[in-house]
């Protein structure tokens, strides 16, 4: 191994051990919805947008029709135009207890989802929005404890980031990417009230937002073009003045993303490209997650200490955020290099898809 080589793996290695102390920090003071019995005694609406989800949505019905210490809730769902049965199926689990509308399809310009959510806010008559995605089983007291969070905290928007349910060996390498690349990177408590776009971070499967802040913010008729809507909006109200923040809502909400290899694929090719803003950003995002995580790894089975340190150190922060959110933590922690070369193998691919105009999500093109 060369000088300049062995400078690399070094550096390499001292930043992921900083990676590893930064998550283990953030791991420590991350915002949670507390367990157990919570009352929130305001008006809150449940947020469900659907788009051909007969085959899943039914746990996440049921989840939400067992909500507790709500003094007053909405459930509104919309039916995104589907074509496989959704609204029969919603309304065989629910019948009269939910708000079930017909949605329209979005105009020019404005992508599916957003519009979605933008039609059940305007129906919404409660002073906070809890936006829930199909695939998301909520425990009994967490819209209360997630409410109860975003007013004890003062915030306007909070996002308890659920359990991921990982099965399959694609979903086992990347899923755990979500909740890693925040704790490790993101500095949590300077988040809430930085109105820096790089400080944003959000999950649109479980989203609470206050309504007037989200009036004031511009709706989600302000991330009508965004494909991270999510994301999109969490910087919409830091720009209005607003302090909102990512959370660990693995206790309280899980959610299994993909049920298949191709489904992981197709659902992180339509996304990628938009979570590095730039095709040079990309680039960028995917060199220093090679050599700061996967370059250590490789020296170090050609015998260089700095390099066994620096995959150490990586194993650690898989480990730290897998134990803090949930996750599995033996043997795939083991496997972080693995993971962060097939997460830039799906940068790669995303942004192949971006530039040939391929991008496509539940039957439209984005």
């Amino acid at each position: 191994m060369g000088a300049r080589v062995r400078v690399i793996v070094r550096a390499a290695a001292c930043a992921a051990v900083a990676g590893a102390a930064h998550a283990a920090y953030n791991a420590r003071i991350v915002r949670t919805p507390r367990e157990g019995p919570a009352r929130c005694r305001e008006a809150v609406s449940i947020l469900l947008p659907l788009r051909d989800e007969a085959d899943r949505v039914t746990p996440t019905l049921r989840s939400l029709l067992a909500q507790r210490g709500l003094d007053d809730v909405e459930i509104l769902v919309l039916d995104d135009c589907s074509g496989d049965g959704t609204a029969d199926v919603v309304r065989r689990v629910a019948g009269s207890r939910i708000t079930l509308l017909t949605g329209a399809e979005p105009p020019p310009g404005m992508l599916g989802k957003p519009h979605a959510c933008h039609q059940l806010a305007q129906r919404a008559r409660g002073s906070v929005l809890v936006c829930v995605d199909a695939d998301v089983v909520l425990a009994p007291d967490a819209v209360a404890a997630a409410v109860s969070l975003l007013r004890e905290a003062d915030l306007d928007a909070v996002s308890p980031f659920p359990r991921q349910r990982a099965e399959g060996l694609g979903a086992r390498l990347v899923q755990p990417l979500l909740q890693w690349s925040w704790l490790v990177l993101l500095p949590l408590r300077l988040a809430e009230t930085s109105s820096r776009p790089s400080l944003a971070a959000a999950n649109g499967q479980f989203f609470v937002i206050d309504a007037a802040m989200l009036r004031k913010c511009g709706g989600f008729a302000a991330v009508a073009g965004e494909v991270l809507d999510d994301i999109a909006l969490m910087r919409a109200v830091k720009r209005a003045g607003g302090r909102g923040v990512v959370a660990d809502g693995s206790r309280v909400a899980e959610c299994r993303m993909y049920a298949t290899g191709a489904q992981l694929r197709e659902g992180y090719t339509k996304s990628l490209w938009s979570a590095t803003g730039s095709a040079p950003a990309a680039v960028a995002i995917a060199g220093l997650f090679l050599v700061v995580w996967v370059l250590p790894a490789v020296a170090a089975l050609g015998g260089s200490r700095a390099g066994m340190v620096g995959y150490a150190a990586g194993v650690a922060g898989r480990v730290v955020a897998a134990r803090r959110t949930g996750g599995r933590v033996w043997p795939d922690s083991l496997a972080h290099p693995v993971s962060v070369l097939a997460l830039a193998g799906l940068i790669g691919r995303s942004w192949r898809a971006r530039v040939a105009g391929r991008l496509v999500w539940k039957g439209r093109a984005l």
